[in-house]
């Protein structure tokens, strides 16, 4: 059996600059109509180095020492304003959970949409999967807030 690459900084490094940018480039592209209905819009990469490494938790978190436990890519539409509904903004998260020796990917830290091993190609039916997913989630939050 073939062993699994384990999560250190290569592997954290090949997610966030590699996946997470390629995504992100999916997402704004399948949703130009919806960024038009907003004054402001952010899609950025994010990685978390407070959440403390539950094996070590003196240790500090980051991509060099290969302990991250969470990448995301975080859109932020703001200032929605037309006629006749109450302006507002709108955030969503997708989450990439990074495990030991796999990561998952999900829009909370709860919801898994996908699992892979560290170092693995993504292929662009996965990519094009979850970026979909991504949209359909921003869609149906935008689509509640207008039929509140």
């Amino acid at each position: 059996m073939e062993e699994r690459h384990i999560r250190d900084k290569k592997a954290i490094q090949q997610l966030y600059n590699d996946i997470l940018p390629q995504l992100a480039q999916v997402v704004h592209q399948n949703l130009q109509p919806v960024l038009a209905l907003f004054e402001n819009f952010t899609l950025e990469r994010l990685l978390d180095t407070r959440t403390k490494d539950p094996a070590d938790p003196e240790k500090e978190v980051s991509v060099e020492q290969g302990n991250v436990q969470l990448l995301e890519l975080k859109l932020k539409l703001e200032g929605f304003n037309k006629p006749g509904t109450e302006p507002f903004d709108l955030t969503k998260d997708l989450l990439f959970k990074l495990h030991y020796n796999y990561y998952s990917v999900g829009p909370d830290k709860n919801t898994d949409w996908l699992e892979k091993d560290y170092l693995q190609r993504w292929q662009n039916d996965e990519l094009q999967t979850i970026a979909g997913q991504f949209c359909d989630a921003v869609i149906d939050t935008l689509t509640e807030k207008l039929n509140k």
